[in-house]
């Protein structure tokens, strides 16, 4: 409940006077800027909050906290989590490095054993081929030979067949030539001797043969 008049004292009522009468005369405003410059040289003298010496300890308090909770979080959370991670990955590029150099391994051995079959298998197509000359020569001496028997024997056969007929030959040719010497004799009105007309005709047989 406000005071009355009445009730406040003497000096409080000449004071409330004053001001009224101070206002009265313009004397507020000069008060106000008292009162403003009061405060700006107060938070002058204060200055940064963070620089008060009388909140240092409470600062402190909450900084050690802070470091502590955010150690904890890192190295029961964060850390491990990373370690983790980075060993998973190491683990992955180890294996696959190890599976890379098995593949390239492999590689090589399939790679040497694809030279080593491909030169067997030209030295067998070597051998193969060599020992089917060899096959082919020795069946062509063989029908070579075969062939030059042959023909020695049809030509041995082919000589006596040839001789047999030159033979006969002769023969046919004294025969003829007997007879055509008797029947010219004969044509010239003469008697024939056969005996004189086959030494004449065996005469003239050898003398030709010789």
């Amino acid at each position: 409940m406000e005071e009355t008049d009445a009730e406040m004292s003497p000096a409080d009522t000449a004071g409330r006077t004053g001001v009224v009468e101070n206002h009265d005369v313009g004397a507020l405003p000069s008060d106000v800027d008292v009162h403003t410059e009061t405060l700006a040289h107060e938070e002058e003298a204060a200055g940064m909050p963070q620089l008060n010496l009388e909140t240092f300890p409470n600062q402190i308090f909450w900084l050690v906290i802070a470091l502590v909770a955010i150690y904890l979080i890192l190295s029961r959370i964060a850390l491990p989590r990373i370690a983790a991670v980075l060993a998973e990955r190491n683990g992955t590029i180890t294996n696959d490095i190890a599976a890379a150099e098995e593949l390239k391994l492999r590689a090589s051995e399939a790679e040497e054993a694809y030279k080593q079959a491909l030169a067997d298998a030209r030295s067998e197509a070597q051998k193969i081929s060599a020992d089917t000359r060899a096959e082919i020569q020795a069946d062509l001496d063989e029908a070579i030979a075969a062939a030059d028997a042959d023909i020695a024997e049809k030509t041995a056969e082919s000589q006596r067949r040839i001789g047999e007929i030159r033979d006969q030959a002769a023969a046919d040719v004294e025969v003829v030539a007997k007879d055509v010497a008797q029947a010219i004799v004969e044509a010239f009105g003469q008697d024939a001797d056969d005996a004189a007309v086959n030494g004449a005709v065996d005469a003239e047989m050898g003398s030709r043969t010789a």
